[in-house]
């Protein structure tokens, strides 16, 4: 898998989407682990399931794309296999339990990209001809 990273130059509107896709995407993996925690028997397959629940019950959280929301759940879902097989080696000390992002930094968007922006008010704020933030 290649992996980009880029540093941006652009407007203060591009920053605001960027900053604000980040936090959509701690939320999501926040509530992620939340349901983990409060529910026994949680699979993969029931964090990303999870996501289009979220995108119906918060507004926000439909602003980004369907497949970094499922990207986030699946950091999650990493992050708690990880402390499973830790426990299943039986390994010396602290296992890893998943904790809280609170200074996440990155979304991930593994086929899309952002959405062209047109020349109009809506654009002047961010937004796209549709009034999403992201495809």
């Amino acid at each position: 898998m290649l992996i980009y990273e880029y540093k941006l130059a652009g407007s203060k509107h591009t920053y605001a989407a960027i900053d604000e896709a980040i936090r959509i995407t701690q939320f999501i993996r926040n509530k992620c682990l939340r349901l983990w925690m409060d529910t026994r028997g949680i699979t993969k397959n029931d964090l990303q399931c999870y996501c289009a629940v979220l995108a119906q019950d918060y507004p926000f959280a439909t602003r980004l794309n369907s497949q970094a929301r499922q990207a986030s759940a699946d950091r999650a879902w990493c992050a708690i296999s990880r402390f499973y097989e830790h426990c299943k080696q039986k390994k010396p000390g602290k296992k890893g339990y998943p904790r809280f992002q609170h200074d996440n930094r990155s979304v991930e968007y593994k086929t899309t990209g952002w959405v062209r922006f047109v020349c109009s008010k809506t654009a002047k704020r961010g937004r796209s001809s549709n009034g999403s933030l992201f495809r």
